[in-house]
């Protein structure tokens, strides 16, 4: 076989390796906002604890989930380098925070029989952080996404008017999940998914336990009086929360990030679809107008980002070859 030839083949097994990770990352991020999307069937189940007892254990079963993987993994060398840095860890607390404020609430959506505003909030989540790079981070917006910006705030002015209410809920969970992963951008980068959840479940560690002695204070806690079931649905919490992030995070890095946007999709959907059909969850005329404002806007961003990933090939392959066109048979 000739240089060439063994170059060809090269390059052939280069590219059947990437298209091999590609579809393994689709795989992983399907599951990953798949089993997000099924989370309220869980959270339901683990009536009669309420929200804050279920964020509490939550947060430790997860921390013992961190824990127990880097031990076994022999990974706990970052620890050191991570304390050192005030900015980390306080950038890190303030990720925590917002994530646990984002699990409270959303556990109380689901707890009060109001899934399918949860499933708006994250319809909304990623017009809000578009909004946030340009507010804060001082990105420049392409016409189609200030278009999308522009139609999610109308969607939010119509159902406040139109329910005689602010929509708290889907607001709260779509800031509060946008805030966090600005956050997690501007300090948190440097941090691997398995070290950023364990560091983050650390400083909420003393926040779950006051929180569970409250509650015990007040005769509130059900984690052993409601037989080994629902015990270990709790136990089993740290798991459920760890498992998706993980996938996530072996999504991330084998997919475009386009790819990664459409398909986390799936989460609202499942979650609405959820609540409909499995919880028994009225949605009224009003809710389902602003739905469909909202899902014009994330068309609009939808297709925003496949023509600006297509238009960026293009451009990544002329540069590559300027003087040579690929061959079309």
């Amino acid at each position: 076989m000739t240089a060439a030839g063994d170059e060809r083949s090269s390059s052939g097994d280069t590219a059947a390796e990437a298209a091999a990770e590609v579809r393994r990352g689709t795989g992983y991020g399907f599951l990953a906002y798949g089993i997000w999307g099924l989370f309220p069937l869980y959270f339901a189940a683990l009536e009669p604890s309420g929200a804050f007892e279920i964020l509490a254990h939550r947060i430790l079963w997860t921390l013992a989930v961190c824990v127990l993987v880097l031990l076994v993994r022999r990974d706990l060398a970052w620890i050191r380098s991570f304390v050192s840095r005030p900015r980390l860890v306080a950038g890190i607390t303030v990720a925590g925070l917002l994530i646990a404020a984002n699990w409270v609430i959303y556990v109380l959506a689901v707890l009060t029989g109001r899934t399918y505003e949860a499933a708006l909030g994250y319809f909304l989540n990623p017009i809000v952080t578009v909004a946030l790079g340009v507010f804060v981070l001082r990105e420049r917006l392409r016409p189609l996404q200030w278009a999308a910006v522009g139609i999610g705030a109308l969607a939010s002015v119509w159902l406040a008017v139109a329910g005689g209410v602010v929509p708290w809920i889907p607001l709260a969970l779509a800031f509060s999940f946008g805030l966090y992963g600005l956050v997690k951008k501007k300090v948190g980068a440097s941090l691997e998914a398995m070290h950023s959840l364990a560091a983050e479940t650390t400083v909420l560690a003393p926040v779950a336990v006051v929180v569970l002695f409250v509650l015990a204070a007040r005769d509130e806690i059900t984690f052993a009086g409601h037989g080994g079931w629902h015990t270990t649905l709790l136990v089993l919490s740290g798991v459920v929360t760890a498992v998706p992030l993980l996938l996530f995070a072996a999504a991330a890095r084998r997919i475009p990030l386009v790819t990664v946007g459409l398909i986390q999709f799936i989460t609202p959907v499942l979650q609405l679809v959820v609540g409909v059909t499995l919880l028994g969850e009225h949605v009224s005329g009003r809710l389902w107008i602003g739905f469909g404002i909202v899902w014009v806007a994330l068309v609009l961003l939808s297709y925003d980002s496949l023509t600006a990933a297509r238009t960026s090939r293009r451009a990544a392959a002329a540069a590559r070859s300027p003087e040579c066109p690929e061959p079309t048979v």
